[in-house]
This record gives C-alpha cells, sequence and structure tokens, in this order.
C-alpha cells in the first residue's frame, strides 16, 4: 500500500479513539457539564474492558461473545465513573473542574494498578484478532479499521441524530441551555443531566479500550492514553459540540498528531528530535483557531450551551 494512503488509514483509525471521547463529551456537556474527568475515565474503560478479557480470555466462549463482553466490561466501568462524577456535581453540587480534575487523577492512577495485576498475554495476544475483524490478519493500516473503529462511527452518527432529530434531543439541549426553564415545563432536569453524563462516560471510556486493544495492540499503550483523554475534551470545540462532526475532526486530529512520527521518516525533510514534540502540538493549535474564528462569527447554533460548567439550584428557579 502506498505511504500516504497507508498515513491517511492510519490517521482516521488512530481518530477513533478521539471520536468516542469527544461523542461522549459532548453529550455531557449538552446537559451543562463540563467534565475534565474524561481522561480517567478513558483509563478506567480501557481497564475495565482488559480485566474483562483477562477473565474471559483463556475460556471456549465464542469469538463474537468475548468481543461483546470486552466491549461491555469497558462501557460500564466508565459508566460507573460517570456515576460517581454525576453524584458529586449533581446531587452534592461540588465544583465541576475540581471533580472532573479529581476523577482523572483517581482514573489514570487505579488503571495502572489494575493493568500491573493483568496478564497481558491473556487479555491482548487473542482477543485483539477478534476486534480487528473483518481485516484482522493485515500487516498495514487496515488492521485497524476493525469492529470498535465502525462502532463508533456508528455512535457518532447515532448519538447527532437523537440529540437533534428527537424529543429526547430537545429536551436534553434545553437542560444544557436553561435548565429552570426546562424544569418549569415538567422536565426532569436531573434525570436528563445523570443519563447523559453516565451514557457520556460509557462512550468516552470506550475509546480507551478501542486505543489499548485494537489501535496499538500492546501491553503498554496504557501509558500514553491518558493525554489523548484531554485531545478528546479539544476536538468537542473544534467539532463545535455536534457528535458528527467528531468523525472528520478525529481524522483531522489523528492526522496532525500522527505527522510528527511520519515527518520524521521522510528523507528530504529534516525534523530533529526536539522538534518532534512541539509537532504533537498541532491538535492544540487548530482547536485554538477555531475557537478565534467561532468566537468572531459568534453564531449561536456554534457556541457551548449556555449553562455549561454551572451548578443547578431548583430553589433558586
Amino acid at each position: 500500500m502506498n505511504v500516504w494512503l497507508n498515513f491517511l488509514i492510519d490517521s482516521l483509525a488512530f481518530g477513533a479513539t478521539f471520536m468516542y471521547g469527544s461523542t461522549g463529551e459532548i453529550l455531557t456537556e449538552k446537559a451543562g457539564h463540563l467534565n475534565l474527568g474524561i481522561p480517567g475515565i478513558m483509563c478506567m474503560g480501557g481497564a475495565g474492558g482488559c480485566l474483562v478479557l483477562n477473565l474471559v480470555g483463556n475460556s471456549n466462549l465464542p469469538g463474537f461473545l468475548i468481543v461483546i463482553l470486552g466491549i461491555l466490561g469497558a462501557f460500564f466501568m466508565s459508566v460507573l465513573m460517570g456515576l460517581i462524577y454525576s453524584f458529586l456535581t449533581i446531587t452534592l453540587r461540588a465544583n465541576q473542574n475540581v471533580t472532573g480534575l479529581a476523577l482523572t487523577t483517581f482514573g489514570v492512577g487505579l488503571m495502572k494498578v489494575i493493568f500491573s495485576k493483568l496478564d497481558s498475554v491473556v487479555y491482548l495476544v487473542g482477543p485483539k484478532e477478534l476486534y480487528r475483524w473483518p481485516f484482522a490478519g493485515r500487516t498495514d493500516a487496515l488492521q485497524c479499521l476493525g469492529v470498535m473503529f465502525f462502532l463508533a462511527v456508528i455512535i457518532a452518527l447515532l448519538a447527532s441524530w437523537v440529540l437533534f432529530r428527537t424529543k429526547v434531543g430537545l429536551h436534553l439541549r434545553a437542560v444544557g441551555e436553561n435548565p429552570g426553564t426546562a424544569d418549569a415545563v415538567g422536565i426532569n432536569v436531573t434525570r436528563y443531566k445523570y443519563v447523559a453524563t453516565m451514557v457520556g462516560s460509557g462512550i468516552a471510556g470506550l475509546g480507551g479500550f478501542y486505543y489499548i486493544i485494537d489501535y496499538m495492540a500492546s501491553m503498554e499503550a496504557y501509558l500514553s492514553l491518558e493525554a489523548f483523554g484531554w485531545l478528546s475534551i479539544a476536538l468537542v470545540i473544534f467539532a463545535l459540540w455536534r457528535p458528527h462532526m467528531t468523525i472528520i475532526g478525529s481524522t483531522v486530529f489523528g492526522f496532525l498528531f500522527s505527522c510528527s512520527s511520519y515527518i520524521t521518516n521522510i528523507s528530504w525533510i529534516n525534523v530533529t528530535m526536539a522538534a518532534k514534540p512541539l509537532l504533537k502540538m498541532l491538535p492544540y493549535i487548530v482547536t485554538i483557531l477555531v475557537l478565534i474564528v467561532t468566537s468572531i462569527r459568534n453564531k449561536r447554533e456554534d457556541q457551548p450551551p449556555q449553562s455549561l460548567g454551572l451548578p443547578y439550584f431548583r430553589e433558586e428557579r
């Protein structure tokens, strides 16, 4: 396969990690909550999925069932993290930024403890080929366009449809814009906030599992996962809070982030090792440019929910 085509496909596959994380964060932010715990949630999603695979890896279960169990393990471990965040910020009305950062610290640390106890031969060597269907066995970038890549695209499109084409999505957006008004017309604000945050966390956690078990398929992949959680949050701004736009944005982010590896392998481009980390700043620079442009345009549909990050006190309605 042509090296540039391989690079583009690799960027597409790599971007699915961000696609999961940003889609989940968009659902959470549409409910009015800024969840900075996404990096920790993605880490715990990866740990939860691999923990389940470590338990069932040596069994005689059918391959499709092992794939489903791994995905469910990652999803429900992340949902549990989302439940913790929801209880603290919605019920106890704790500061969202501080809670999110604490959740990231907790998730990253606990993930490292869990992986130190797992056997990579069990959770990785066999199952990775199952997750890479239908391109398992290939040696080029196509091997990473497997089950979880297509699941990421489906979830992004489905989330966008729910948000902008259904009554549930209308209510959720109303909660994020003005929870007091939504409450006044009979919308259960607390329920919508809890469900959106927990489902969003579950989706984000699948990104961590995908990166470890499919894209990298490496026992040390979890060590670099936290950084991609922050990129996923940045991608929310790039995608303008539209889940379907994360498909394009994640590919761009994957392309920009991978540039540092591919450019250094081109003979006629002289890039020093000291400059390589600077190239990894490209996704953040592009996000800042998008933020500047959207601020200048000042179109309401391109702005975050009005109540984003603000706690809701029903008594003040």
